[in-house]
């Protein structure tokens, strides 16, 4: 093989597969896959797709091996192949947001509208969870929560706030985390969590995000 073709092939099969993430559907999908698998009729649900378009962002993602498929029965769940599929999609995530000013303007405007929430880093959530001085709170649904989540944890899915923190004390910083910095459920239970007096703030990253740094992790 001469030196030409050898490139020409190798940096092919790379633009293949950056072409099947170029699609903000497609991110969406890696994005919700990184909580768990999930069968196409969820996945189509938490984009706002029908299943056929959802299916066919499935199809392109699995041809390129970006995610993984498993049978049982008549149903498919999806997840993604591998840790380092995660590991691109974190890195593509982080570059957005600090290069792209466009993206980091929605991000700060969002969270602006929300009441400028205060957010933490992942460092800082370890320390604080290490001095045992803060009460945490997962607030993905249900489900993400049993495949997996950080020890000590409390889970309080969308719209079961008010049930889930009653007596809940009010003196302690309470943190909210979810799936991860486009996660938009750690905004609105910090909003409520701050309109009912607690000290809250959200976790700046999500649970993809502490389980790729192989912290301890608690399933069921």
């Amino acid at each position: 093989m001469e030196k030409r073709e050898f490139k020409h092939e190798v940096y092919g099969g790379i633009g293949q597969l950056t072409k099947a993430l170029a699609n903000p559907h497609r991110l969406e999908i890696i994005d919700l896959l990184a909580q768990g698998e999930k069968m196409v009729e969820a996945i189509a649900t938490e984009i706002d797709v029908s299943i056929a378009n959802a299916s066919q962002h499935l199809q392109v993602l699995k041809q390129a091996r970006l995610v993984t498929i498993r049978k049982q029965g008549h149903y498919m769940f999806y997840t993604l192949a591998n840790a380092d599929v995660f590991a691109v999609w974190q890195a593509l995530r982080g570059l957005s947001i600090s290069q792209l000013p466009d993206v980091e303007k929605v991000i700060r405007d969002y969270r602006t509208g929300q009441g400028a929430l205060k957010g933490i880093s992942l460092n800082v959530l370890i320390g604080k969870l290490e001095r045992d001085e803060v009460i945490l709170l997962d607030v993905r649904p249900a489900e993400e929560y049993r495949m997996g989540h950080i020890p000590n944890a409390l889970s309080v899915p969308p719209g079961e706030w008010g049930q889930k923190l009653e007596g809940l004390p009010t003196g302690e910083e309470v943190i909210a985390y979810c799936r991860g910095p486009f996660c938009v459920f750690a905004d609105e239970a910090v909003a409520y969590l701050k309109s009912k007096g607690y000290r809250a703030a959200r976790l700046d990253e999500g649970f993809p995000d502490w389980k790729i740094r192989g912290l301890p992790v608690i399933c069921g």
